[in-house]
């Protein structure tokens, strides 16, 4: 235990955000850099190194929480690092972007404040980028076999390095211009700067890892020709089909999914547009859902100028404290305020869209909608609380409803579909289609980064045991198993 008394004396502070009117200002992250340095040591001393952990249930990637808060403490972060990345292949991606279901089965967090574990990660690997002890893991030998994934998301990187380094030589085949999914292009610069996820890259190259961008299978690359040309594959192409809003109006001008605006933003800051084609500049703007990714329209918005954002969800506000029917250690629905939220904008809660109003070129104008209310178990709406609210940019940010079946992968690769419309698998993240697997939300459907991650380390011990017949990666994520926090 690192300190004995640490949970008694100790109180919870984490890192602090930069000023609102400063980070409008720019696409930088809202922490304040190195903030967590004096106090980090402390704060992972909190942890009371508990006979039985539960922040290891509460994380899918089973992190060895205890250990490296204990060498946190002692400040010897080398060894906290090795500790990390035992489990985790990007505790820099999860550190910053989790929402940190391990803090919410902490067992602190019974009576008191939650250990700071997502700052303690951060802080680690942090450490360890800055005094150079994340290097490249080449195998010692190859194994003659080869191995395409599809997809560069968390589970499709996680999926092709522990692959890389069991002696494979590994491709990835990503659609986009640059390597990365959703965390490149999904996620704004404020929450994660792309530099964390270009030197990851970097890493892999240097490991031996081969990436192919601007290449979509099903498309450019039709799968008979990559089974061909591969002895395994790891379908890892995300739950990019997004749920959309058939109401009367939608066909309008100015109503985007999520994933058409914020990537746009992205582009900016790396540079490929002076402005973005999508913008919120001077607008009135409504974002259609309460989730992460609302969150991060809501932000994006404020960055971009808007004139107002107005945040909608139809489920009725969330309780600040932990509602009876979520008893610790599952992971509550609890209100929160994200660092955009922090930023203005109005939440609306309990409100359904009824249809969009435009002008005479076609422009959305306003949003009309009603509140709703659960009546016997559904949702109903309320008489008389119909209203409108202007409406210049309307962001859909209701999430996903499974993989993309339009381009071809599903049906070229002839893989079932389960009956949420994600790829089927068995144990070992198998699809029906020999030599063919799952891993991430493809398989998961939409989830968190830190299942993304064990999702895709744990199909790369089913194709290494596949390939080889034996395999000495870490033992899988079951895709049945559920966590208390799912």
């Amino acid at each position: 235990m690192a300190d004995p008394k640490g949970f008694l004396t100790t109180g919870r502070e984490v890192a602090q955000t930069r000023p609102v009117g400063d980070r409008l200002k720019d696409w930088n992250e809202v922490y304040v850099p190195k903030s967590l340095l004096p106090i980090i040591s402390k704060q992972a001393g909190r942890c009371m190194d508990c006979g039985i952990p539960f922040c290891h249930n509460g994380c899918p990637l089973g992190n060895l929480i205890p250990e490296w808060n204990d060498y946190a403490y002692r400040e010897d972060w080398q060894a906290a690092s090795e500790r990390l990345h035992a489990t985790n292949n990007f505790p820099e991606f999860t550190g910053r972007l989790c929402p940190a279901p391990c803090e919410a089965a902490c067992v602190l967090g019974i009576n008191q404040p939650a250990v700071t574990i997502k700052n303690v990660e951060v802080s680690i690997i942090d450490k360890a980028w800055d005094a150079n002890d994340v290097k490249p893991q080449p195998p010692e030998r190859l194994s003659g076999k080869t191995v395409a994934v599809i997809g560069s998301g968390p589970a499709g990187l996680a999926a092709a390095q522990q692959l890389t380094r069991a002696g494979h030589t590994v491709a990835v085949y990503e659609r986009a211009d640059r390597i990365g999914g959703l965390l490149r292009y999904g996620i704004p610069e404020f929450k994660m700067e792309k530099r964390h996820i270009n030197r990851r890259i970097e890493q892999m190259r240097a490991e031996g890892t081969k990436f192919r961008t601007g290449v979509e299978i099903g498309r450019d690359i039709d799968a008979a020709k990559l089974r061909r040309r591969y002895d395994a594959v790891v379908i890892a192409a995300g739950a990019t089909t997004a749920r959309d809003l058939p109401v009367p109006g939608r066909e309008l001008n100015g109503i985007h999914q999520a994933m058409e605006y914020l990537p746009l933003a992205n582009k900016v800051v790396e540079g490929d547009f002076v402005a973005p084609p999508i913008t919120a500049e001077g607008k009135h703007v409504v974002v259609i859902g309460g989730g992460d990714t609302g969150a991060d329209c809501v932000g994006t918005a404020h960055r971009q100028g808007a004139a107002s954002v107005t945040q909608l969800e139809i489920m009725p506000r969330p309780s600040d404290d932990r509602p009876g029917h979520q008893p610790w250690p599952t992971f509550p629905m609890l209100y929160k305020v994200t660092s955009a939220h922090e930023e203005g904008g109005e939440r609306v809660y309990s409100v359904s869209t009824t249809h969009f109003e435009g002008d005479e070129d076609g422009n959305v104008q306003f949003l009309h909608l009603v509140e709703v209310e659960f009546v016997d178990g559904k949702l109903t709406q309320k008489p008389g609380s119909e209203r409108k609210i202007p409406a210049q940019l309307v962001t859909l940010a209701m999430g996903f409803t499974g993989t993309d079946v339009e381009n071809g992968l599903v049906s070229q690769f002839g893989v079932e579909l389960d009956e949420r419309g994600n790829v089927a698998r068995d144990a070992d993240f198998a699809t029906n289609v020999d030599g063919v697997y799952v891993a991430g939300d493809a398989g998961r459907g939409q989830s968190l980064i830190v299942w993304a991650i064990a999702e895709g380390r744990s199909a790369a011990r089913g194709v290494d045991r596949y390939l080889t017949g034996a395999s000495e990666l870490p033992a899988p994520i079951r895709p049945t198993d559920r966590a208390l926090t799912v």
